[in-house]
């Protein structure tokens, strides 16, 4: 027939093409070309030759190019689930109610009665101070006021006295029996003795102050317990000299029941717009870090605090402590939870900060010859436009996946993160669909 394919060439033919340079009169003859072959059926051949040959090339260069590349890439799954914002700070614990006990006066501590951690009532003695010097100056204190007490007697009775003598000299002064002068004289007496009277009661009133003042300093030389609770620290040993002059000792701190904490923490100005009274937290401490502590935000405090040059806020944390495992003083991190989020499209963080090796990156020439010659119609090229409109858009970010062997972006609008998972607001991506975490290189 005219359109029958050549037979195969015969293997000498192969043989003496292979040993040396063929020229068109032995190609012919493989292929079974002869002067009588019409010149339609050689140029159908030919181009048969040349699109076969052209295809393998591009095949070879592609996969030569990809081999080159030397890479592989990791992938995850697109999830779709909850999402948990947090806003992690730090802080401390502390009791919800710690006071410090001191000593108004200077002294030797004769008795300490109380040891760390002692459950202790309000009012009940802590330690006592040297009390020998302040029972004199009380004994002084009492004698001045009897003194005090028997002078004005004594003024009293000037005051009688030379009230009577006035008074009698006033009735005989009116029969012309007591002169004028000794009028006057007994009338002066008789004011001077009222004033002595008035200045006696006045020093009985300081004797009385100075006395209620020693006795008050005597009792103040017992320290006691202002608050029901626990002893933290205990600053003072029996015989140690405690000096008041300038400012009050501190010989306990005592806090309230520790069943009840809280968490002090420091929050970034960075953060604080989302951090509110009532919102939930968690918390772990070094001291048992497999368990995580509740915990609930009860003051969102106003006054910023500058630590090494960052602005942060107090926040206050109420703690439930009623198994007594948490102490005063320990450190905590604490996960403050400001948004949920329920059956999101979640990405993980990692695929965000992945961007392909140059040579990975989709270009005309990796697709092959019909992206070469076709390009309105590679979905590689479309993705390429995808990218571009991405970087006008500064809302949207590119994930990568694999498209016959190559990675390729798919633009995506994001929305909030917990520093793992990110959700996806907008973009071609579907729950179970593989992304591109990471490159990793073949070893060489």
């Amino acid at each position: 027939m005219e359109n029958a394919l050549p037979s195969p060439p015969r293997s000498s033919t192969l043989s003496s093409i292979a040993t040396h340079s063929p020229n068109i009169d032995e190609i012919n003859q493989v292929l079974g070309l002869t002067q009588q072959t019409s010149h339609r059926k050689r140029w159908r051949i030919w181009v048969i030759i040349a699109l076969a040959l052209t295809l393998a090339g591009t095949i070879i260069a592609r996969q030569t190019a990809h081999n080159n590349t030397g890479t592989q890439f990791n992938t995850s799954s697109v999830q779709q689930g909850n999402l948990i914002v947090t806003v992690t700070a730090t802080g401390t614990l502390k009791p919800v109610n710690q006071v410090d006990v001191g000593s108004e006066l200077s002294g030797t501590i004769e008795t300490v009665v109380v040891d760390y951690n002692d459950h202790i009532k309000q009012g009940q003695i802590l330690a006592r101070l040297n009390t020998d010097r302040l029972q004199t100056q009380v004994i002084q204190a009492q004698a001045s006021l009897d003194a005090a007490k028997a002078s004005l007697q004594e003024a009293q009775a000037t005051v009688l006295e030379t009230r009577l003598r006035f008074e009698r000299c006033q009735k005989l002064a009116k029969r012309q029996l007591c002169s004028l002068e000794d009028l006057d004289t007994y009338q002066a007496a008789y004011a001077r003795g009222q004033a002595i009277e008035t200045s006696m009661r006045a020093q009985i009133a300081m004797a009385r102050a100075t006395l209620s003042t020693q006795e008050t300093d005597l009792k103040k030389m017992i320290i006691r317990s202002p608050i029901d609770g626990i002893v933290l620290t205990r600053g003072v040993e029996p015989g140690q000299t405690v000096a008041a002059s300038f400012q009050t000792p501190v010989l306990f701190t005592l806090a309230e029941s520790l069943t009840q904490m809280v968490l002090y923490v420091n929050v970034d100005e960075a953060d604080i717009g989302q951090v509110n009274q009532g919102q939930q937290a968690t918390f772990t401490v070094d001291a048992y870090p497999d368990r995580i502590f509740p915990a609930q935000i009860t003051q969102v405090r106003y006054g910023a605090l500058e630590i090494e040059g960052v602005i942060t806020y107090e926040t206050l944390l109420s703690v439930d402590n009623s198994g007594l495992l948490l102490r005063p003083g320990m450190t905590a991190t604490a996960d403050i939870v400001v948004k949920k989020i329920e059956n999101a499209l979640l990405i993980p963080n990692k695929a965000l900060r992945f961007t392909p090796p140059i040579q990975n990156q989709p270009t005309r020439a990796r697709q092959g010859l019909i992206s070469y010659l076709f390009p309105f119609s590679s979905r590689a090229t479309v993705r390429k436009h995808q990218l571009e409109d991405h970087n006008n858009n500064p809302k949207q970010q590119p994930v990568w996946i694999m498209e016959d062997g190559q990675p390729l972006p798919i633009p995506v609008t994001l929305g909030a993160t917990d520093g793992t998972l990110t959700q996806v607001l907008d973009g071609e991506i579907k729950p179970s669909m593989d992304i591109i975490v990471e490159a990793m290189s073949h070893p060489s």
